[in-house]
């Protein structure tokens, strides 16, 4: 898979040999920042026509030159496993956006974390508290087309919190989350009606608070008339308004269900 627009700036073999990025010959791309290119880092950013002059913008960079060429509108998976999120969320969500994704079928978008909004350490050390987008968010994805640029999207996991607006898909139906993926502190998307498979891996948060039980209030049969398996087995829920088995049920959402994990269960294999 050679980029046409990196090989007018450096032979693409420099960007792959920093070490971020993985690519096979199926399709397959992975994205994450490798810690022993670090000091290389600088001048490939430059070969690659970019302002070197914040390191935190490196990762979009790298990012950026792959995803915005032509050449990898075949992508069929692609992994985005990011550091600096705080920029690189909004800007690879773009670069997705800027190519024809109609072969895409799996997603995996977010970033690694111990604790449930703590504060979050970039790739120079500095910290940046992820509270600060509340209800702003990250990718901004309800103005770039994420979305809208990936028909085909059958497959999504997605780690962090507060990333996007939304997760707005008629075709997917394989959603993993860890964390709290929406910008309002949302589990869940607003409606996946292709949606067959949930699984949430909730934690309690850094403060020492367990996410709230009558957020699965939300899955209701009208929203997600296709789900039939949910795993809620790595979910720490505050259950002081009802337990999880009742919401379910009240909701309507367990007698549609074929398999459940509540709380504590084996996991859903």
């Amino acid at each position: 898979m050679v980029s046409s627009k990196v090989s007018r700036v450096s032979d693409v073999q420099a960007l792959l040999a920093d070490g971020s990025w993985r690519l096979d010959d199926t399709g397959a791309a992975v994205f994450r920042l490798a810690p022993d290119s670090a000091a290389r880092r600088r001048e490939l950013v430059e070969q690659l026509g970019a302002d070197p002059s914040d390191a935190e913008q490196w990762e979009s960079v790298l990012i950026e030159a792959l995803l915005t060429d032509p050449a990898t509108a075949g992508l069929r998976e692609l992994e985005l496993h990011l550091t600096d999120y705080h920029h690189s969320a909004r800007r690879a969500a773009e670069a997705i956006a800027t190519v024809p994704r109609d072969r895409l079928t799996s997603l995996t978008f977010g970033h690694d974390f111990t604790y449930l909004y703590a504060p979050a350490t970039t790739s120079t050390g500095a910290k940046f508290d992820p509270l600060d987008r509340l209800h702003e968010g990250f990718v901004h994805d309800s103005r770039n087309g994420l979305w809208e640029a990936l028909p085909a999207l059958r497959t999504l996991t997605v780690g962090g919190a507060l990333l996007f607006d939304d997760i707005r898909s008629d075709t997917l139906t394989s959603l993993t989350v860890r964390g709290v993926p929406l910008s309002d502190g949302s589990l869940v998307p607003t409606a996946a009606p292709a949606l067959e498979s949930l699984r949430l891996d909730v934690p309690t948060d850094v403060f020492g608070v367990a996410c709230p039980v009558l957020q699965l209030e939300e899955l209701t049969p009208s929203r997600f008339p296709r789900l039939r398996r949910l795993d809620l087995s790595r979910c720490d829920f505050d259950t002081s308004d009802g337990e999880v088995d009742e919401i379910l049920r009240a909701t309507g959402m367990a007698g549609q269900l074929t398999a459940l994990a509540l709380p504590g269960d084996p996991a859903l294999r």
